[in-house]
């Protein structure tokens, strides 16, 4: 029986902490299968994913001296997802122009968007995940070899928890929603 979306939404957590177990390739590509249905602008599917283990996955836990807790959480996890991202084509124009006031920031909304996708996936397979966005960019670039055209967005441990964090505390829907 799997879970419904809103059981999904509701139950997910961040984890920091994960067993020692490997995640398989084979469950990480059904993860991205299931992600690869999250929208996108003009359905541009600017998202990749890229899995680090083992040493590669080390070099990336010490690109974290602005907050050494990531490189701990990292270090940890049995693998890191790198978000990446094809830069200039979700919410431009063929010309290269922005198509909305917006500018180029449109291209982090879908890469939230298809993180969000890919860490509800993860969760609706036993696994953990947090997103993480402080490390030190320039060096964890460096580090996944990244081409020019691509830019990288977050950095996702991933592993089975060992850990079961309570939720935070919600603001209710009367300060989230308004009506006109």
């Amino acid at each position: 029986m799997s879970m419904t979306a809103k059981e999904c939404i509701v139950g997910r957590r961040s984890i920091r902490k994960f067993t020692g177990q490997p995640v398989s390739h084979e469950l990480l590509s059904e993860i991205v299968a299931t992600a690869s249905y999250s929208p996108s602008w003009k359905h541009t599917q600017i998202v990749r994913y890229i899995a680090v283990e083992g040493e590669k996955k080390e070099q990336l836990a010490r690109c974290t001296s602005a907050y050494p807790k990531n490189g701990e959480i990292m270090s940890n996890a049995p693998m890191v997802v790198a978000v990446t991202m094809i830069k200039g084509r979700s919410g431009f124009e063929r010309d290269g122009s922005y198509s909305t006031k917006k500018g180029g920031s449109w291209q982090m909304f879908d890469a939230g968007a298809a993180s969000e996708a890919f860490c509800l996936a993860a969760y609706e397979q036993g696994l953990g995940t947090v997103i993480m966005g402080i490390y030190d960019e320039e060096e964890a670039t460096a580090v996944l070899g990244l081409a020019e055209n691509m830019e990288l967005v977050a950095l996702i441990p991933i592993g089975y928890p060992a850990e079961s964090p309570v939720a935070p505390k919600r603001k209710s829907v009367e300060d989230l929603l308004t009506f006109q």
